[in-house]
């Protein structure tokens, strides 16, 4: 059996981070989670861009800008989107979360889905500050060992 996959130890790859600013304090938190992890993994933090969009819904045309510059092995998406009291979050987090994968598959480049849907602010929180369960230091280790699985197998 030949097994093929990412490798997080590789140091040679470019990231992006798209950010959102709604919900602006849990977004921080996925933020510093990211960097914390690339940091962490030989990363320059001042060699990533972040573009801070206005909210979660805007993220994917953003990524799809960024892809289509070929200067980036994996974009990392941030963002939060909470349940409130009317559809808007049904919404929202289906455009996002579809826009996010179409972006990926398009142009053959890792879209890392780091965005929170959940049902109150209190479960949004509980993903974002400093600790293990940080999404968005997930996000960017999932940024890392898929930037180098796509090289593996030829991307």
């Amino acid at each position: 059996m030949n097994i093929i996959e990412g490798n997080k130890k590789d140091k040679n790859f470019n990231f992006a981070i798209i950010q959102s600013r709604f919900n602006e304090e849990i977004c921080d938190g996925l933020l510093s989670g990211a960097l914390n992890c690339l940091k962490e993994s030989g990363y320059n933090e001042n060699n990533i861009p972040v573009i801070k969009v206005p909210g979660a819904f805007e993220i994917p045309l953003v990524a799809e800008k960024l892809a289509s510059q070929n200067k980036y092995d994996a974009i990392i998406c941030l963002g939060a989107v909470i349940k409130g009291e009317t559809a808007h979050f049904e919404y929202v987090s289906k455009a996002v979360t579809d826009g996010i994968l179409q972006v990926g598959l398009k142009y053959g480049v890792p879209v890392i889905f780091g965005v929170l849907t959940t049902y109150d602010e209190s479960q949004a929180k509980e993903r974002s500050v400093e600790r293990e369960n940080n999404k968005g230091w997930e996000a960017a280790n999932t940024a890392i060992e898929m930037a180098s699985l796509m090289k593996k197998i030829g991307s």
